[in-house]
């Protein structure tokens, strides 16, 4: 954790909620799992799933616990933060099962409480263990994480860094009006509420276009200029990044003067209570991409999301929690990269998925100089929208994923209805990860996608004779779920 993004006060804070923290763990064990994801990874999806999967019995093999019967009761608890909204896992799961809908993408910070009674896996356990752990599921979103690099940068810095990226690649085009709108202003000139407010208006166009799924690209600081809520308007998310900046300190009433005031109360009104209060409190932490769609889109969408990668991994307070240094500091131990959608490919091309994620996640690993200790790679499906079949093209078998597209999805030249059940062949990962690097280094605008994706409704969730839901089919749920609190429940 680079230590200017925090102050002396953040770590005294920090250091007390620590001490408060483990002692109430002693009477009450629980564990605070943060769930984020980049740019429609599906984090709501991912929650939905992995409570109804708990709570109905569902297929995890591989979390071990579970499937040795040492776990008795799992039930939804209140929530210990009462201040945080309630994550509404009824409402998405009803979306999900009964209305075949994808709930809506994460707007906003919410927590979930689930306990787990247990018993312990050895006699010295079960003679000490209280048996029971709560597992404080904290959902937000994956533009707020991308905030936390601010904290460490100067008004300058900031502008310098986002006018050479927004200067670069297919971000040139898609900044153009921003840039130029930029070139005409006089940062020293007398700061004028009419420009600042056009500054920022251009500069959030610029960001929407970045995060349109026809660019899917990653790195899109500040994030509440995405998902402003209740901040819409306020000076504090009222100012833009200004090309050119004297290394003079701005005369005061000047525009860059009252840029700088704007960045940073943006940073400790917004950004800055985020990784105190919720950020910084985490155990455990699983980060979702979505590297199909980045595939998809071409070479710069996936270096964007890998420059993402290691501006995530690079705020992350990451370590061993030892007995005592728990009592002074927290630290997120174990932290899952996975790639969603994992459904979306035969099941021969899930390990190429995988590869490719972990070659994401080295490489930004590298940039950054962090240990690699306490980071497990996965391909996942939240839900599995698909299964797979085998269709006869050309006189060869050729494995295809069926499932029913979304209504509006095109393939082809094709556009589905949202009822229409299809088979698709999506493609085949290369088995060796650099190949696919290399193809997209060469692949041009207007060449046809290395791969084939549409997004599928939800599956039709059969009824059992009582009129019960099953569960929500998975791929590798269980794994991430052993991963992550397996060793709390051992």
């Amino acid at each position: 954790m680079p230590p200017s993004l925090t102050t002396l006060t953040d770590e005294a804070l920090l250091a007390l909620d620590a001490l408060t923290g483990r002692a109430a763990n002693l009477v009450h064990p629980s564990i605070r799992l943060g769930v984020t994801g980049l740019s429609r990874a599906g984090k709501t999806v991912f929650i939905s799933s992995l409570v109804h999967n708990l709570l109905n019995g569902g297929r995890l093999p591989l979390f071990e616990a579970g499937r040795s019967g040492r776990v008795s009761k799992i039930r939804l608890e209140p929530q210990p933060d009462d201040a945080v909204p309630r994550f509404q896992y009824e409402d998405h799961i009803r979306a999900l099962v009964a209305d075949r809908l994808w709930p809506d993408s994460t707007r906003a910070i919410s927590q979930l409480r689930i306990t787990l009674d247990y018993e312990s896996a050895s006699g010295w356990g079960r003679l000490f263990s209280p048996g029971k752990l709560s597992i404080d599921i904290v959902d937000y979103p994956g533009e707020w994480l991308l905030d936390l690099p601010l904290l460490a940068q100067d008004f300058r810095t900031f502008s310098e860094n986002t006018v050479t990226l927004a200067a670069s690649g297919i971000r040139a085009e898609l900044a153009r009006d921003w840039l130029a709108l930029s070139g005409t202003v006089d940062p020293g000139a007398a700061a004028s509420e009419a420009t600042a407010r056009a500054l920022a208006e251009s500069f959030t166009a610029y960001l929407k276009a970045c995060k349109s799924d026809e660019r899917s690209l990653s790195t899109l600081p500040p994030g509440r200029f995405l998902m402003p809520g209740d901040l819409e308007g306020s000076p504090a998310l009222t100012f833009a990044p200004l090309p050119n900046l004297s290394k003079e300190s701005p005369a005061k009433g000047s525009l860059q003067a009252m840029m700088e005031r704007r960045y940073e109360a943006y940073k400790t009104h917004v950004v800055r209570p985020f990784f105190r209060e919720h950020f910084a409190r985490l155990d455990r932490q699983i980060v979702l991409i979505d590297a199909l769609q980045a595939i998809n889109r071409g070479a710069e969408a996936v270096h964007d999301l890998e420059r993402a990668l290691g501006d995530v991994l690079e705020c992350f307070r990451s370590g061993t929690n030892s007995f005592l240094s728990s009592f002074v500091t927290r630290r997120i131990d174990r932290i899952v990269i996975a790639a969603t959608k994992a459904d979306h490919l035969h099941h021969e091309s899930h390990a190429r998925l995988e590869a490719v994620t972990r070659r994401l996640v080295e490489r930004a690993i590298e940039r950054i100089g962090m240990s690699g200790a306490g980071i497990e790679v996965m391909a996942l499906a939240s839900v599995r929208a698909t299964r797979e079949a085998t269709v006869k093209h050309n006189g060869e078998d050729l494995p295809v994923i069926v499932g029913v597209p979304m209504a509006g999805e095109r393939i082809n030249g094709e556009t589905f209805d949202g009822e229409t059940k299809t088979a698709i062949f999506p493609g085949d990962l290369p088995e060796n990860p650099d190949s696919l690097f290399e193809a997209l280094e060469s692949h041009s605008e207007g060449d046809p996608p290395l791969l084939n994706f549409v997004r599928f409704r939800p599956p039709h969730i059969e009824e059992t004779a009582g009129g019960l839901k099953l569960s929500v089919p998975h791929i590798r749920l269980d794994r991430a779920l052993q991963y992550l609190i397996g060793d709390r429940l051992a």
